[in-house]
Order: structure tokens, then sequence, then C-alpha cells
């Protein structure tokens, strides 16, 4: 592989490029009554395109600032108010890639394979649906729910902590085993999490069960409410349009947080004992790092950024149900992080912007179009969506491997490794 510095400087095409997206984004503001859904989709692809190359290619920080704001702070907002449905993907595509960064932690930097992640996501989602709404008055007197939504910013931290504790007490017990044993128990223990959120409604009704949750919108009361209600009535922006517009910078700004977060783990002793062990279990023990506490803390890690984004999943959706957090959900975080490439921290980001837009944005639009070829009635296009999904996606792993943004780690100096320092910080 080349090295980056070798290859020619493109940062002039990359701001042209952002530009050449502010303008369509305007315009289509401007005609936003006369602008076909189909036009609009690979208008919101070639975005993501964007901030693609502004990782991949060889560009200065500037043209990779003037990319990330241009895209994420203008671009999808002005998208956004042409059509909602695309501010609310960008949403979806937010608190996907900040969970699948979570999920990073465990399978990228510690080569731990889980497959009941969506377990953690559940355990969030369901501590504030149940008191955000008014589920707790089941099994709590007083009328006394639902709680405030300005309160979601103190649940997050909430489940952020649940969720570790409950990604240990799950993963004590089984850390010791590894390997295809470790996915097996991983996919049973979420299996055991997503069985519970559908029985607890009796004697006791907790969870209401398969019926699932709902958080009855109130826009004096909603998360940002303060914000969003005094900026709807000076722009004249519907409440609705406005509040998923401050919820989109809200979880984007997690998302930055979390990608600040997991860069300095990434970088950290931590870190490094996560990768030796990856490597070589073996010998990462034997230079003295204690494997069940390392591998212990790469779950409860993961596991907190599952449960913080199951909160603001709750919060933005206003409706969960025992299905949302099925093995498929963990199959397909999963799928955003050896997407991307294991490892990545921009590759897992773009592998869940891949993965949401297919399902959400790609596969309705080519089984829209062709659902206008005239077939015969028992061609049914939304049947074929996951066939055409998969064949993406085996598609893109063929011609990518690594992933689209494959990890690049730098060597450590050898003098941060002198006298045990590698083991010294797990210990």
């Amino acid at each position: 592989m080349k090295h980056t510095a070798s290859l020619p400087d493109r940062s002039m095409l990359l701001i042209a490029s952002t530009i050449i997206s502010g303008i369509i984004a305007y315009v289509m503001i401007l005609q936003k009554n006369n602008i076909e859904s189909y036009f609009v989709t690979p208008v919101v692809m070639f975005f993501c395109f964007n901030l693609y190359f502004a990782s991949a290619w060889n560009v200065s920080r500037v043209a990779k600032i003037v990319a990330f704001v241009g895209v994420l702070f203008i671009g999808i907002p002005m998208i956004g108010f042409t059509n909602s449905l695309y501010l609310q993907v960008a949403v979806t595509i937010c608190i996907f890639a900040a969970m699948s960064l979570g999920l990073n932690v465990v399978v990228g930097f510690a080569g731990l394979l889980d497959l009941g992640y969506a377990a953690f996501f559940a355990v969030g989602a369901y501590l504030w649906a149940i008191f955000g709404g008014t589920q707790a008055n089941e099994f709590i007197a007083g009328n006394l729910f639902p709680l405030n939504g300005n309160l979601v910013f103190i649940f997050i931290p909430i489940a952020l902590f649940v969720a570790a504790g409950v990604g240990a007490l799950l993963g004590l017990p089984v850390l010791k085993v590894k390997g295809d044993y470790l996915a097996i128990i991983t996919l049973g223990l979420g299996e055991v999490i997503r069985v519970l959120a559908n029985n607890l409604n009796k004697p006791i009704n907790i969870t209401n069960g398969s019926q699932g949750v709902r958080i009855a919108p109130n826009p004096e009361t909603s998360p940002l409410a303060f914000i969003t209600v005094p900026l709807s009535e000076a722009t004249g922006i519907p409440f609705f349009q406005m509040q998923l517009t401050m919820y989109y910078v809200l979880v984007l700004l997690v998302v930055l947080a979390v990608v600040i977060f997991t860069s300095r783990l990434d970088n950290s002793r931590i870190g490094r004992a996560w990768v030796a062990m990856r490597e070589d279990e073996v010998a990462a023990q034997a230079m003295g790092i204690p494997l069940v506490r390392t591998k212990l803390i790469a779950f409860a890690t993961g596991a907190s950024f599952a449960g913080a984004m199951g909160v603001l999943y709750a919060a933005v959706i206003g409706f969960i149900n025992p299905n949302d957090f099925n093995f498929e959900r963990s199959t397909q975080i999963l799928a955003m992080v050896v997407l991307g490439g294991l490892g990545s921290i921009p590759g897992v980001i773009f592998g869940a912007a891949i993965v949401v837009s297919l399902n959400q944005l790609v596969l309705v639009e080519i089984s829209r179009v062709i659902g206008l070829l005239n077939l015969p009635p028992r061609f049914d296009p939304t049947q074929y969506q996951q066939l055409i999904y998969g064949v993406i996606l085996i598609s893109m792993m063929i011609v990518r491997p690594k992933g689209l943004i494959p990890a690049k780690r730098n060597p450590a100096k050898l003098e941060n490794l002198e006298h045990g320092e590698l083991a010294k910080g797990v210990k």
C-alpha cells in the first residue's frame, strides 16, 4: 500500500465538491416543491461520498474541516428542510454510527466477536421509554410519569453505567472462552435480554411485552423543547421539523464525542493492550496483560455506548418493542463494523452510513423504480430488498475485503513500551 504522503493532494478538489454540494442543497430548498424523491437520494449519497473522500484522500486539514462542516452542519440540514425523511435518516445514521463505534471497541480493537450487542441497546432504550413515557405508572404508584423530556440528558449517563454494569455482569462468567464459543454465548445472552423484554409484562407489567412502549409526543415537555419551541415560533418552521433538526445536532455532537473518546482509547495503553490481545492472547499474557480484566473493560465499554444511544433512540423514535433488538439488529451493527473496516473509526462511521442508507433510502427507491416497470403482479419488489441488500454488501466486501477505510495504526515508540508500560496501564 502506498503511503498517504506519496498520493496526490486533492484538497482543492474536495473543497470544490463540497461547495457544489452546498449549491445543490440551496437550489433544492428553492425548488423543494418541484423536486422528485428519486433525485434527492443520489444527492444525499453524493454528500456521503464527500465525507468518504475527506477520510480516504490525501487532503489538508482545512479541506477536511470544510468538507465535514459543509456537509454535516449545512448540507444535510438544508436537505432535511426539503424533506424531513432525509433528516430522520441522518439521525438514525448518527445513532447507529455511535453504537457501531462501541461494537468496534469489542470486535475491532479487542478481537471479541459479540453477536448479542443489541441487548445493551435494549437496556438503554427501555430505561428511557419506561420512565419517559407512562409505562412506569403500571408498577409505581402516584401517576408520576411521564418525566420531563429534558431529563433524557440525565438518563444518558445513567444508561451508560447501567449498560456497562450489565455488560460486565454478563461478560464476567463467559470471557474465559474465546472464538466461536464466545460468539455463541453472546448470541444466547442477547436473546435472553430480548425474551425478557418480551415477557416482563406479567405478573407486573414492566415492559408491556410484545406490544412495546410508546412515548406520547408533547411539544411542551419533549427533549430540547426549551430551544425547539422558541426557534419554531421565530422561524415559522413546523415544530416537528425543528425538533428533528435539534435531534440531529444533538446526536451529531454525541458522535463527535464518541469519536474523540474512542480515538483516545485506541492510542492509549489499554488500546495497545487490546490490540496485543487480539493478535495473540498467549503472547499478550506473557507480557503481563491480564486477559479477563482487559476483555471485561472492552465488553463494558462497548456496552455503555449502546446503552447511551438506546436512550436517544427511544427519545427520537418514540416507540420501541422487543423486535427492535433481535439477532438481526446485532448482525446489522456487526455488518457496519466489518464493512467499514475492523478497528477503523472513520470506516465504521461510513459503514453505518452505507448500511442505514441502503435500508432506508436506496433499497426503497430501487423497489419503487422496479414497481414502475409494470412487471407481473406476483413480482413484489419489496420482497427482494434484502436480496439486493445482501448482493450489494457482498460486492463491497469482495472489492474492499479490509473494509471501506482500513484501520491504520502508527507503530509505538520503543521508549513508551519500556519497563512493561503496556501491561502497567491495565493492571
